[in-house]
């Protein structure tokens, strides 16, 4: 494979701190890296003839987009208890089907699933939290994915794991295998206050601190939560992890549900990321986040589409689309959440948040090119007056037709170039007929 070529689009967008727009652009990738942006006349000139040329004056390129909160393998059990409110779905249908199946294979084969989807909509990294985190990152990489892998640790025992103790090493471990690897970053996921302890949050903490990698924890996804949290700590749980020295380092907060504005406030002082996952909220009736006062107070956010077993798909454009207009609705100002903001949020947000925005979260000379192109020459797209607009409010994932992560083609033509996509659906399809008939 050519380590050289050209992307072409009629607007290359940016994300860079001017949120340049570049009509008729091009970006060359050498080496796995963006080398060079600029209009494309000029661009070819300067390499005319010499490497392969993507894309075409009907596209839009734009930085891959990032999805910050997901547990992959859970996409085999989509569908499978729908319509129930968090705590029956988690403990009388998830739970117990992962006591059952939980498995290296099963978070194999689960993950390549989500990758495979994640990549045709368009998503270039996602930040995980489950079990058996070397099949996560075997899964990624064979799919050509970035990931940044979050080993899950509770107080208890599931089927990767003994208790806390058991669960950290297994992280350590993790950390050392992948601490510099191109596609893997290594992270530590405590669950949530709720099934981790102060002492195992703390240790998780030290942990991620010592080796300078993110921690991923769910927060204040549900009322219940806040409730306990209060009647077993004096305080909510913003501030409980605030009052034992937790909220150090590169956190990354799912749901964030039910926050104060005092909580917002040590959010933003602390730089804590936020992943908004809007759908799974919404679906499992957990509330709404409150986004938009968030974003006022500097709290990066960004979106998270949580396992596909509670969305029920891995789409980031629906999810980016859907949060914008409820938080219009919710706040009764229809400002809120403007396109460009939903942009930073799919991108280079949420690669802050996550601490790698060094490496990617937009188009900029030196940063690993993971970019995708989109085909605007569709009727939904039709006729086009901000690009961002078009993006955010009217484009589907079949729009995207090609995916490029670290430089490597990985989706051309709505196909993925390496991994066999008919095997990886026959495979689901197995692990369905073994879950139905359990």
């Amino acid at each position: 494979m050519n380590s050289a070529f050209i992307v072409r689009a009629q607007h290359v967008i940016t994300m860079n701190k001017k949120d340049e727009i570049i009509e008729n652009g091009a970006v060359v990738v050498e080496d796995g890296k963006i080398a060079d942006i600029g209009e494309f006349s000029e661009i070819l000139k300067k390499y005319k003839n010499s490497i392969p040329i993507y894309g075409n004056s009907n596209s839009a390129l734009i930085p891959g987009f990032i999805n910050t909160h997901t547990h992959a393998a859970m996409v085999l059990f989509r569908g499978i208890a729908d319509d129930l409110p968090l705590k029956q779905w988690l403990t009388e249908h998830i739970w117990p089907r992962e006591a059952k199946f939980l498995s290296e294979e099963f978070v194999y084969d689960g993950t390549l699933l989500a990758c495979l989807e994640m990549l045709k909509s368009g998503t270039t990294t996602f930040n995980d939290m489950y079990f058996f985190t070397e099949s996560i990152a075997k899964a990624a990489k064979n799919a050509g994915i970035r990931a940044v892998v979050g080993q899950g640790v509770l107080d208890f025992p599931t089927a990767s794991g003994k208790g806390a103790d058991d669960y950290l090493k297994k992280a350590s471990e993790f950390i050392e295998k992948y601490i510099n690897d191109e596609l893997i970053v290594p992270a530590v996921a405590p669950h949530a206050i709720y099934t981790c302890s102060r002492e195992t949050l703390l240790k998780s903490k030290e942990l991620a601190l010592k080796n300078n990698v993110p921690i991923h924890i769910h927060l204040s996804e549900t009322f219940q939560e806040v409730e306990e949290s209060i009647n077993k700590h004096g305080v909510r749980p913003v501030k409980y992890l605030d009052s034992i020295g937790f909220l150090e380092g590169k956190i990354s907060a799912a749901h964030c549900v039910w926050l104060d504005e005092e909580e917002i406030e040590i959010m933003a002082k602390h730089n804590i990321g936020v992943s908004h996952c809007i759908e799974s909220n919404l679906k499992l009736s957990s509330g709404i986040a409150p986004v938009a006062k968030m974003v006022r107070k500097g709290v990066k956010v960004s979106m998270g589409t949580d396992g596909a077993a509670s969305n029920n798909n891995l789409d980031l454009l629906e999810e980016i689309s859907i949060a914008a207009k409820v938080q219009k609705g919710i706040t009764a100002d229809p400002t809120v959440l403007d396109v460009k903001t939903c942009m930073k949020m799919l991108t280079i947000w949420a690669a802050e948040s996550l601490g790698i925005e060094k490496e990617t979260g937009s188009i900029e000379v030196g940063k690993r090119a993971d970019i995708i192109l989109m085909n605007l020459r569709k009727p939904h797209l039709q006729p086009i007056y901000d690009i961002y607009s078009t993006i955010i409010y009217s484009a589907k994932a079949s729009d995207i037709e090609d995916v490029f992560v670290n430089g490597v083609p990985v989706i051309l033509n709505g196909r993925h170039q390496f991994i066999d996509e008919d095997e990886i659906i026959d495979k689901a399809l197995w692990w369905a007929e073994r879950i139905k008939n359990s």
